[in-house]
């Protein structure tokens, strides 16, 4: 216990103090992994300190990984990396190329001094309960994709809640917390407004939109523009054995079907962006070059992780909409 050090008129919080003191010892090479702290008693009696304040210090210095606890017995040194000062919790719903761009952006603009540990749920209510249990007080920060899952919401506010940040998709019960987050209804609305001059030789709009990982707000986005335009316009769920109409649109959320739309167009023989349309939703660069040239839908994903981690780092409790663009190609 020596080794903690108090100063009671001192301008520096007690809780901070001890953090100090620890992060001072285990520097010094005096405190090694897997070694017993005092615990929260001893501190408190030998200081004369609340309960609150001891327990506050030893709940920060877990959520940074620094040290962990064992339940009846007390607490341990985990790491000796203390120039760690935020750990962070980072789930997403799965990994493809433009989630790696933010990802990787992310990483880039935090810099130093912060562990990032991903994880994905993949879609599923039961896996994005458990991984959110699990990690509940032991990070300093938590960003979630909670996309269109059913009880998310209610998931999520069992965190603490100064922590949270909200990614990608946000939605009224989630309006509490910070978010840097696409708005897929008015984005389609508008990037399809945009487009409108090239939409105007067609004679059917298409939206492929299975409703499982797609938000919500793309199809009734998609479905207000058509009405307001007076498109001629359907939804499906799939693109499976469906042959392609000269004269239709198809606006394809999942890179998936825009394989199944090119192949089949080679089979029909059918020119794109002649005899049908596609636009196609996420900038990838494979797009740029593909038939020609694939229009897309896509927000900026670099700039998403790059103000992810400017909020991370200065504390920020905003609501950030990143904005769409639409990119005009050959596919249109």
């Amino acid at each position: 216990m020596k080794f903690i050090q108090i100063q009671h008129n001192k301008g520096i919080p007690k809780y901070k103090q001890i953090i100090l003191s620890i992060e001072k010892t285990i520097e010094e090479g005096n405190l090694k992994k897997d070694e017993k702290l005092p615990s929260i008693n001893k501190v408190r009696l030998e200081f004369s300190l609340s309960r609150d304040t001891v327990l506050q210090a030893y709940e920060e210095l877990k959520k940074r990984g620094i040290i962990y606890s064992i339940l009846g017995k007390g607490y341990y040194v985990k790491s000796t990396e203390i120039n760690i000062k935020h750990r962070v919790f980072l789930l997403f719903d799965e990994l493809n190329s433009f989630k790696e761009d933010l990802y990787n952006s992310f990483l880039v603009n935090v810099g130093k001094g912060i562990q990032v540990d991903i994880f994905f749920h993949h879609f599923n209510s039961k896996v994005f309960q458990k991984l959110i249990d699990d990690s509940n007080g032991n990070y300093t920060k938590y960003i979630i994709m909670p996309t269109n899952l059913v009880a998310a919401a209610t998931a999520i506010k069992t965190l603490p809640v100064n922590e949270v940040y909200i990614l990608d998709q946000t939605n009224p019960e989630l309006l509490s917390f910070p978010a840097i987050y696409q708005n897929h209804q008015k984005d389609i609305y508008n990037c399809l407004s945009l487009g409108k001059n090239k939409l105007n030789k067609y004679q059917n709009l298409i939206l492929i939109f299975p409703g499982f990982r797609e938000p919500f707000g793309m199809r009734i986005g998609f479905e207000e523009f058509c009405n307001d335009f007076k498109f001629k316009h359907e939804v499906i769920t799939e693109f499976k054995n469906r042959a392609i109409k000269k004269g239709e649109v198809y606006i394809i959320p999942n890179d998936r079907d825009l394989v199944q739309v090119i192949e089949k167009s080679k089979i029909q023989n059918l020119k794109i962006g002649e005899d049908f349309g596609v636009i196609s939703y996420n900038e990838t660069p494979l797009k740029k070059i593909v038939e020609n040239g694939i229009t897309t839908i896509s927000t900026n994903f670099e700039l998403m992780g790059k103000i992810l981690a400017q909020m991370i780092l200065k504390n920020q409790k905003d609501q950030i909409e990143n904005k769409c663009h639409l990119i005009l190609r050959n596919s249109l």
